[in-house]
């Protein structure tokens, strides 16, 4: 479990995070909902440690590691697992070598202990024959694949995803939705998934956190969450097409 209280961040004297608290269990895929530029990515970041908070806390299963020393922050570091917005792989690595990165920088496993880790990564991910080939060759779904393959081959205890489906058509998005929510569940990990895809919030979120303006707004689960009254999360869940015309039939 993952618990934050108070997180606040600012750039040049505007606020983009306020006060947001939270918890993101273990287990279940936890999503942080919002438009563009309502602070999502910022608040991943903040968690992870990527960005510097300006006030509040951020504890991993009450560990407190913002105000951890460094060791401390490497051996939770060690077991987070983060797939990227856009894949973020090595161009010129092949698609084994991007996987077993974290193994190389991360742990002293020998050579054919991390090749064993990697294939059975890949072949989780649906790319066991994938491994020799390039990023260049590979098609942008896959590449999210071999992303989801590289966050979890240090069987990682808590899993980030940044924007897991942009770029990506609806029928693959499904597909990495359903790749990811298998993971959360088979690994128990805490999963936290950054995203303002309406078929990812319907399919996958077991816990939802909505901020609107760096403001958490709502909390709830994907049962709930077309009904929540509050008018800022009707407009967002209801924006499209399709939704709005699930609302007219409820």
């Amino acid at each position: 479990m993952i618990k934050i209280k108070d997180i606040s961040k600012s750039f040049n004297d505007k606020m983009v995070l306020e006060a947001i608290s939270g918890e993101f269990q273990k287990g279940k895929c936890n999503l942080i909902i919002g438009s563009s530029g309502t602070g999502k990515s910022v608040l991943l970041k903040c968690i992870v440690g990527l960005m510097p908070v300006d006030q509040g806390k951020v504890f991993y299963d009450m560990r407190n590691f913002s105000d951890a020393d460094h060791d401390m922050k490497a051996e939770i570091r060690r077991e987070i697992g983060m797939l990227f917005q856009g894949g973020a792989l090595f161009d010129s690595k092949t698609v084994e070598k991007n996987v077993m990165f974290p193994l190389d920088i991360l742990t002293k496993m020998k050579p054919d202990e991390k090749m064993d880790r990697v294939n059975f990564c890949l072949k989780r991910v649906g790319l066991e024959n994938a491994g020799k080939k390039m990023p260049s060759e590979i098609s942008g779904g896959m590449k999210k694949r071999v992303g989801i393959a590289r966050a979890i081959v240090n069987n990682p205890a808590y899993l980030f995803c940044d924007e897991p489906n942009s770029g990506l058509d609806p029928q693959t998005s499904i597909l990495i939705d359903e790749l990811i929510q298998d993971i959360t569940y088979e690994l128990e990990t805490t999963t936290i998934v950054v995203t303002h895809d309406m078929n990812s919030v319907m399919g996958m979120g077991d816990n939802i956190m909505y901020l609107y303006k760096g403001h958490k707004l709502w909390e709830g689960s994907k049962n709930d969450v077309t009904h929540s009254g509050v008018k800022e999360l009707d407009d967002f869940v209801f924006a499209n097409k399709v939704m709005s015309a699930l609302r007219d039939k409820l």
